[in-house]
């Protein structure tokens, strides 16, 4: 049973890809999934390198592959502190530029990027974490921020509103199961929304593992989040098998005991997830199979990681088939 087909009443099922994965997991992605995002090749980096060029073509293959294969695209990130050139930033000698200057680039990149996409992805993550991680602060240090102040983020959700008024958009964050930081989350958004900003939903990032978080402090944040009226979309889901402080590299392959775990901790996933899916309408994988994921070399130096269902050789693992039982399904 396809994956894409046996939640096709609840939410889309998606994955992160990249040139590589393209190629190399193009099977699996057309057989089991029905969203894809870019894992870096729509962040500003990668699109906008200059002020005056952009680099679309990478971006274009992952958008037709998913038109050509009934596919839906998330559209990941436009206003982020991390993987930003720095000329957005800076005048021409180098100096700090100032708030008018970078609104301007700001709604120019937005209108750009999103326009060109248009009625193509059915979501954007419009900003990407800027909520703060410690202490009493509500947003993180940022250039964004401390060039523009706290309006930027309202102000990336209105320059998306304006060049695609159909399209979802989206606060997407990490940590966003852990209690303090999900209040902070909440917050943000009650404020924005609050404001009239054209908001839609929270992204909630769910990189996950065998011990981490609690099933009931998910459960927390997504009710927390739902109460708010926005949808919900799991955007970059994986289940890594060490915990986040673990660093042992002397695993070449997962024990029996891991993949039962892990298998365990999607079934429960997978349940909350259908639980609430009134309010989750996509549900994302931050890759597809085992022979690639982010996770490999972190946050370790020459560690492999095998967070998803499928494995190295794209063969389901039990985690699958746990998954599959959440509706009823056998193999």
């Amino acid at each position: 049973m396809r994956l894409r087909e046996a939640f096709k009443e609840q939410f889309l099922i998606g994955a992160a890809v990249n040139p590589v994965t393209l190629d190399s997991q193009r099977d699996l992605l057309i057989e089991h999934f029905n969203s894809v995002t870019a894992e870096n090749e729509m962040k500003f980096e990668r699109l906008h390198p200059t002020e005056d060029r952009y680099t679309f073509e990478a971006a274009d293959r992952m958008v037709a592959l998913a038109k050509a294969n009934g596919m839906g695209v998330r559209g990941h990130t436009l206003v982020w502190h991390n993987q930003t050139p720095t000329w957005v930033f800076e005048n021409e000698d180098g100096s700090q530029t100032d708030r008018v200057t970078l609104l301007a680039r700001m709604k120019s990149h937005i209108n750009t990027v999103v326009s060109r996409y248009q009625g193509e992805l059915y979501a954007w993550d419009v900003v990407n974490e800027a909520v703060s991680d410690s202490g009493s602060e509500l947003l993180r240090p940022s250039k964004w921020l401390d060039i523009i102040g706290e309006d930027f983020i309202a102000k990336a959700f209105e320059y998306a509103h304006e060049a695609d008024p159909e399209a979802l958009l989206f606060y997407n964050d990490y940590n966003e199961a852990d209690p303090v930081k999900s209040e902070k989350i909440y917050t943000l958004v009650k404020s924005l929304l609050e404001q009239g900003v054209p908001i839609h939903g929270i992204g909630l990032q769910a990189h996950w593992s065998l011990y981490h978080p609690s099933l009931d402090n998910i459960r927390v944040a997504i009710e927390k989040y739902a109460s708010l009226g926005v949808k919900l979309h799991i955007t970059e889901l994986d289940v890594s098998m060490f915990a986040f402080d673990d660093r042992r590299t002397d695993l070449t392959a997962p024990t029996e005991e891991m993949l039962a775990l892990q298998a365990e901790r999607y079934g429960q996933f997978f349940r909350l997830f259908q639980e609430y899916s009134e309010y989750i309408t996509s549900v994302t994988f931050w890759g597809a199979a085992d022979d690639y994921t982010w996770l490999d070399h972190f946050p370790v130096r020459g560690r492999k990681n095998w967070p998803f269902l499928f494995d190295a050789k794209h063969q389901p693992k039990p985690s699958y088939s746990e998954v599959l039982k959440t509706v009823g399904l056998t193999l």
